[in-house]
C-alpha cells in the first residue's frame, strides 16, 4: 500500500470538537459556509448544497477542463459560485464572508470549464471572513445582494458595513 504523504483532515458537517478533547482536531466544518450560484444568462440566485463537494446541478453530468475555448459556444452558460459565510454575533446572525468564482458550463457539448485552485481558495477566504466579490461585476453584485436581503433581512441587517458597501453598484 502506497504510503500517504502531506497533511490530512477532514471535512465534517458538526463541530469538530463537540464533546471531545482531540479527536477530530484539525477537521474543517462547513456548516457555516453556503454555496450561492448566480445565472449571469437568467439574472438569478439560487443556493445548491451540492456545490459544497462539486456535485451542484449546473456541475453534473460534465467533464471539467482547462481550456475555456472549449466550452464556450451557442450553448454556453456562465455563472458565478459565490461562497457565503455565515456567522452569530452579539447582534444574531449575520452574513460574515463573501466570495466569487467563475464558471461556464455547456450541458449540450458535456464541458464544463472552472479554476479549482481558484474555488477551494476563495471557499477559504471567505471562511476567513474576507470579502472579495468585486470581480462578479456591478449587475451580478445586484442579484446577490437582493438575494441575501431576501434569504434573511436580519442577517443583512447585521452584517458589516465592508460586505454591504462591496454589492454596493460602482
Amino acid at each position: 500500500m502506497a504510503e500517504k504523504k502531506g497533511i490530512q483532515f477532514n471535512i465534517i458537517k458538526n463541530d469538530p470538537l463537540d464533546g471531545h478533547k482531540g479527536t477530530n482536531a484539525g477537521s474543517i466544518s462547513l456548516d457555516n459556509v453556503a454555496p450561492v450560484f448566480i445565472d449571469v444568462q437568467d439574472k438569478k440566485a439560487f443556493i445548491d448544497i451540492g456545490a459544497m463537494h462539486a456535485r451542484a446541478e449546473v456541475e453534473k453530468r460534465v467533464k471539467w477542463i482547462k481550456d475555456i475555448e472549449e466550452v464556450k459556444g451557442e450553448d454556453a452558460k456562465e455563472y458565478w459560485l459565490c461562497w457565503v459565510t455565515t456567522e452569530r454575533g452579539e447582534h444574531g446572525p449575520y452574513y460574515a464572508g463573501l466570495t466569487g468564482c467563475y464558471l461556464m458550463v455547456n450541458k449540450a457539448k458535456k464541458r464544463a470549464y472552472k479554476s479549482m485552485p481558484e474555488h477551494v481558495n476563495m471557499m477559504d477566504k471567505s471562511m476567513k471572513h474576507h470579502v472579495k466579490i468585486d470581480q462578479i461585476g456591478d449587475e451580478n453584485r445586484v442579484i446577490l445582494k437582493d438575494f441575501l436581503k431576501e434569504h434573511n433581512i436580519e442577517m443583512w441587517n447585521n452584517s458589516s458595513d465592508e460586505l454591504k458597501k462591496s454589492l454596493d453598484e460602482a
